[in-house]
């Protein structure tokens, strides 16, 4: 007889609540973030504060529109952060996160890895969760970094002080250190739509290099319809005509209204895109 057997008729065996792991996460980051290439790609991100630090440094500009985050980096260090954020996210931030959404499931069937990662057993939709979930941290950590590296340089070089906003006010310097985590924040958010559609693309091929060029071509002919004015019609539903919507943090009292837009936008390319990516990949015969 067995234990179960030998128990009271009356007395349940109590359920123990199944434990939530990360090690899949874990495994997920440590292959997106261990790669050397992908070190790579990070440190040349942060070659755009440091080129922007040192060319305002030698040619020492005079502060003037408070919307020209490049004319008032001598007043304030944090406008480097501010000012190599504008300027990474029409092409390098966005050639990040395509390259690593790409990669996600394309990559490992290149390698042919999915099928033994399907053989672990990990259910599918919860293997796409997981690919999505570090392609939005890595989005956030690439923001971050291109930030840091921005305000620590800045503060360096030119100090800090009060922040002047694109209101003609004048922050605090941690208020102002607030609004830049708010930034990324917010330009995560944005690069988490164009993650999604990276990682639905990643599921239509077993080459990454052809689904990285395939996000990149669909981000630039957005840019491009987005500076149409004859297409003004659709830009509101351009995945990238929100993007530099984070000056709106730089104002004084923030209209966070004018923002939802954006959030809006980039919840709408998740919930589209990670739904077209699970309908692609749950039916799909995984041969590598």
């Amino acid at each position: 007889m067995s234990v179960a057997e030998a128990a009271p008729a009356g007395l349940a065996q109590p359920v123990r609540p199944r434990r939530v792991s990360t090690r899949f996460l874990r495994s997920e980051l440590w292959l997106i973030f261990g790669r050397r290439r992908n070190w790579i790609g990070l440190t040349v991100l942060t070659t755009v504060p440091i080129l922007l630090t040192i060319a305002v440094k030698l040619t020492a500009p005079r502060p003037g529109d408070p919307a020209d985050f490049i004319g008032n980096i001598t007043s304030n260090g944090l406008f480097v952060a501010l000012a190599s954020l504008m300027l990474e996210i029409p092409l390098f931030l966005p050639i990040a996160v395509a390259a690593i959404s790409a990669d996600a499931v394309a990559g490992e069937a290149n390698l042919g890895t999915l099928r033994y990662l399907l053989a672990v057993p990990v259910h599918r939709t919860r293997l796409l969760a997981v690919k999505f979930t570090a392609i939005v941290i890595f989005a956030l950590a690439s923001t971050l970094l291109v930030a840091g590296v921005g305000a620590l340089l800045g503060l360096a070089v030119f100090g800090g002080g009060p922040v002047l906003t694109l209101s003609g006010t004048l922050l605090g310097f941690w208020t102002g250190v607030g609004r830049l985590v708010l930034v990324c924040l917010y330009l995560t958010a944005c690069l988490a739509g164009l993650g999604a559609l990276g990682l639905f693309v990643s599921t239509l091929t077993e080459q990454p290099i052809a689904a990285t060029i395939a996000v990149m071509i669909l981000t630039f002919a957005s840019e491009i319809m987005d500076a149409i004015p004859q297409l003004a019609a659709i830009h509101r539903y351009l995945p990238t005509h929100y993007w530099t919507s984070f000056a709106e943090l730089m104002r004084d009292p923030v209209d966070y209204g004018r923002m939802l837009p954006g959030l809006a936008a980039a919840a709408a390319y998740v919930a589209i895109f990670s739904s077209a990516a699970w309908a692609r990949f749950a039916g799909k015969d995984v041969t590598s």
